[in-house]
Order: structure tokens, then sequence, then C-alpha cells
């Protein structure tokens, strides 16, 4: 967790920075026009960036996909909500790297079955934590409810990193590397915590995305009768708890 304040202190990883806010934001903007929920959200091709800057620059991309989101929110979505899709936005950017980093030790590229299976748990869960987090904010703050824009979000960000993913790394891993902007590289990382702590981070963070969509889901759906208006709000706060825990002890 400290990197994400000491990154500050390398030029290069700042660069990166703005260079991850400026590039998702430029694909997010020409799709602002397709919306599916209109002044919330609409197809993102772009959201395969995130991920991919994650392997890349660590958590320079953590930063970036959140300064990147809230530029693109001044181009037709920009509310209270942005607050909570900036948030949402940093974990998609940030649980990515952490969780590479703690299952492989190598470069992040898919040349084998077990390099797409430390891609699948590393993305996935990066994916489902995004839509639960914006989800939970929105329906918090009573917008939008919370199945609506979690599943979407989800659904649209597994499609478009599971496929386009792997083609982007494997093009430009090589060349990121070559140039010296790996963020192993250029800054000096915090070791990977220790198995027992890295496992207990891994557990919260998976029950907190499995939890918090399911729980969310059957609020939202009325599943679980007999509760208040504004039951998702509550009964998602543990998980959304457990995965902001998770990420960070992973």
């Amino acid at each position: 967790m400290r990197e994400l304040l000491d990154m500050w202190r390398y030029t290069k990883m700042v660069v990166l920075v703005g260079l991850a806010a400026g590039l998702y934001a430029a694909v997010l903007i020409p799709f602002k026009p397709i919306t599916i929920i209109p002044g919330f959200t609409e197809i993102r091709p772009a959201a395969v960036l995130p991920v991919v800057f994650s392997l890349l620059f660590g958590p320079a991309a953590a930063w970036g996909s959140a300064f990147g989101n809230i530029i693109g929110d001044f181009f037709g979505t920009l509310g209270l909500g942005s607050i909570f899709g900036a948030i949402g936005n940093f974990l998609y950017g940030y649980i990515p790297y952490r969780l590479w980093r703690r299952l492989s030790a190598g470069q992040p590229v898919i040349r084998s079955g077990r390099g797409l299976l430390v891609y699948l748990l590393a993305v996935i869960p990066a994916c489902i934590a995004c839509g639960v987090f914006i989800g939970w904010g929105v329906d918090l703050l009573g917008l939008v409810p919370f199945a609506a824009l979690a599943n979407i979000i989800l659904v649209n960000n597994l499609l478009v990193s599971l496929i386009l993913g792997p083609i982007l790394l494997s093009v430009l891993v090589p060349r990121v590397k070559r140039w010296g902007l790996a963020y192993g590289d250029i800054m000096e990382m915090e070791p990977v915590s220790s198995v027992r702590l890295g496992g207990v981070g891994h557990l919260l963070l998976w029950l907190g995305v499995i939890g918090g969509l399911a729980v969310g889901n059957a609020l939202s759906f009325s599943l679980l009768p007999g509760l208040l208006k504004g039951a998702v709000g509550v009964g998602v706060a543990p998980f959304i708890a457990l995965i902001i825990i998770g990420a960070f002890l992973v």
C-alpha cells in the first residue's frame, strides 16, 4: 500500500499517471454518446486499459485510472456518482498488478495455461470490485439501482479485459520493458506480504467481491423481503470494507 504514495517521488511514475489518465480519457470520450444508462454509463472498450496499465505501470495505473475516469465524466456523466466512479476505477487499476505480483513473479505475458489462469485470477476480482463499488455508491445516492449499474459495468469490464487484454499485453510488454517504463524497473517496490497475510487478503478480497455482488443483486431485486429502502447501501457496506481491506493486504 505504501507504494501508492512512494511512487510520487519518481518522475517517471508521475509521468505514467498522466499518460494512463490521458489515454484512458481519450478512449472513453468518443464512446460517451453510446449510452447504456444515460448520465451514468456507456459502452466502454476503454475499460481494458486500467487492467493493461495496471500490469505495466503498477500503482501509477491506479491513480491514472481514477483521474482518467473523472476527465471522461466531464464529457457527459459528471455528477456525485463520479466520486464513486473514480474510487471504483482506482481499485480497478490497483488490484490486477497486486494479485499478479502475488501469484506470479514474472512479466505479465500470457504464453501458457498457467499464465492465462494467473491473468484471470488477477482480472476477474478487479472487474467485480469496480462494478460492486460503483453500483453500491450510486444506489446509496439514490441515483440508479445497484443491479442495473453494477452488472453492466461488470459484464463490460470482463468482456473487454478478457478479449482485448491478452492481445494488448503481448504487444506492449516487450516494448514497455525495452523503454524502461515497467514499474518494477522505475521504483523500489515494497516486498510482497507474507504468505499468511497475503492469503488472508486474497480471501477477504474474494469474499468481498462475490458477497457484495450476490447480496447487492439480491437486495436490488427484492429477493430478500422485508428490508427497508436503502438496504443495498447498508447490506453491501460490509463487503465493500472487505474488498478494500483485502486489496491492500494482498
